[in-house]
């Protein structure tokens, strides 16, 4: 199983941080050249790798962690996303609903990405949060996942949990994924809230 984060904002280097803590190896792009920030990925990690964006998307999961307004452009990368796995990390935060057709952000997401199993996940944690580790207090900080299809929530549940994070699923993306999803001036009602679960 290979990774990518697309994007290496503070959000794509707080995911870096969980993948370097764990020794698991993950490509990182974004639109620029991989030397432009190879020195912040080495600084992470030997496990983080930059990479061409044309490289990193052929990852089988790949976590989406740009700006929203930029999501369409990523998927663009290629003609079809089908057999691979893409975690939408993006907040629609300041997109009017109007853009968004009445649509959860992240259905919008999943219809540029052709033929993706996604999930909604990792994007309610602030980065500062999300790059600590997230073993506390004898607990795992949980994160939320969302999707509409069950082995794809399956499989990014596995990863969390070796990335050392305490799944948990909110079914799909017109439920519990606006339970974790911005859309205009408002945030839905788990962002932000950070909790930690004890076996």
């Amino acid at each position: 199983m290979s990774y990518a984060i697309i994007g290496f904002g503070n959000i794509g280097q707080a995911l870096a941080k969980a993948f370097a803590r764990n020794g698991i190896e993950v490509c990182v792009a974004t639109t620029r050249d991989p030397q432009s920030f190879a020195a912040s990925a080495a600084a992470i990690g030997p496990q983080i790798i930059p990479t061409k964006l044309e490289d990193a998307v052929k990852a089988d999961i790949v976590f989406l962690a740009v700006r929203f307004e930029s999501h369409a452009d990523v998927a663009k990368v290629l003609p079809s996303w089908t057999g691979k796995t893409v975690i939408d990390v993006t907040n629609a935060y300041g997109v009017p609903p109007e853009e968004l057709g009445g649509q959860p952000s992240s259905e919008v997401v999943a219809q540029a990405f052709i033929g993706a199993r996604l999930v909604k996940g990792f994007n309610h944690l602030g980065a500062a949060v999300l790059a600590q580790d997230p073993s506390v207090k004898g607990g795992k900080r949980v994160v939320f996942l969302a999707s509409d299809d069950d082995d794809a929530a399956e499989e990014v549940g596995a990863l969390a949990e070796k990335l050392g994070f305490a799944p948990i699923k909110l079914g799909g993306l017109a439920q519990g994924g606006l339970l974790v999803q911005a859309r205009g001036k408002s945030w839905g009602q788990l962002i932000f809230k950070d909790l930690v679960k004890f076996d």
